[in-house]
């Protein structure tokens, strides 16, 4: 277990929740914070073999883990994921939103489902854990959701994920000022091509290639390569972060 100072300038283990937890760069950021010696709230929405295997793992290296499920798009599910870490840790330091889904779809009639599919999880999940996070954070708390790059890129196809996640970025930016006075930064990470099974599915060979060479440093990004970042606005060192999108991309956009 890492001896890096905690976010808070207090000798008491600081407790974080980490949504969509149980995979990809969710799970890579939990067990990073983990390492950095965070309590970590391990959330799930539907795959609690893969929730307690990150959980495990944690314990495993010398950490302190439970697994919360819940799905981000319901309120009442929300406020039983803050209630039960309350329940089992205490004050909550820190929250990374990093639940998410990626559907892809023309903007067109026929893909109003994908649409609503994809903002009631990425826009209207976040709007909920952003909201629970306001109330019951300490003083000095961090807050970090999970943005994208490909924003800037506009895609064909993108426009659900592309919308949704562009009103994260607001979110991000109005709470920030809606906490003035409560020391408790409120940023965004938004990655660029990152090797996770949600970002590879459906996607062949060759798109993957080409992907991988529209970034200058010639690579997807890995999970823990936004794990560092997100770890960094959570730590000591990023306090004076605030109202950011920080864009881990590799130069991608």
């Amino acid at each position: 277990m890492s001896t890096r100072k905690l976010s808070f300038a207090t000798s008491t283990v600081q407790t974080a929740i980490v949504t969509g937890a149980s995979r990809g760069i969710g799970r890579a950021i939990a067990q990073r914070l983990a390492a950095d010696g965070f309590r970590v709230a391990v959330n799930y929405a539907s795959n609690a073999a893969k929730a307690r295997e990150v959980v495990s793992a944690i314990q495993a290296a010398g950490g302190q883990a439970i697994a919360v499920q819940a799905d981000v798009s319901q309120a009442e599910d929300v406020r039983r994921l803050f209630a039960t870490v309350l329940d089992s840790f205490g004050a909550i330091g820190v929250v990374v939103h990093s639940a998410g889904v990626m559907p892809l779809a023309p903007i067109a009639p026929d893909s109003i489902d994908i649409f609503d599919r994809v903002i009631q999880t990425n826009l209207r999940g976040a709007f909920l854990v952003l909201g629970h996070a306001a109330q019951h954070l300490q003083a000095g708390g961090r807050i970090v959701a999970l943005s994208t790059s490909v924003i800037a890129k506009s895609f064909p196809q993108y426009g659900p994920y592309i919308a949704a996640k562009a009103g994260v970025e607001g979110l991000v930016r109005v709470l920030a000022n809606e906490l003035y006075g409560r020391q408790i930064t409120v940023n965004a990470v938004a990655p660029g091509p990152v090797a996770t099974e949600l970002f590879l599915e459906g996607k062949t060979d060759e798109q993957i290639g080409q992907l991988s060479k529209a970034v200058p440093l010639e690579r997807l990004g890995q999970p823990e390569d936004i794990a560092r970042v997100v770890s960094f606005l959570v730590g000591a060192d990023g306090g004076w972060v605030n109202s950011q999108i920080v864009r881990a991309n590799g130069g991608f956009a």
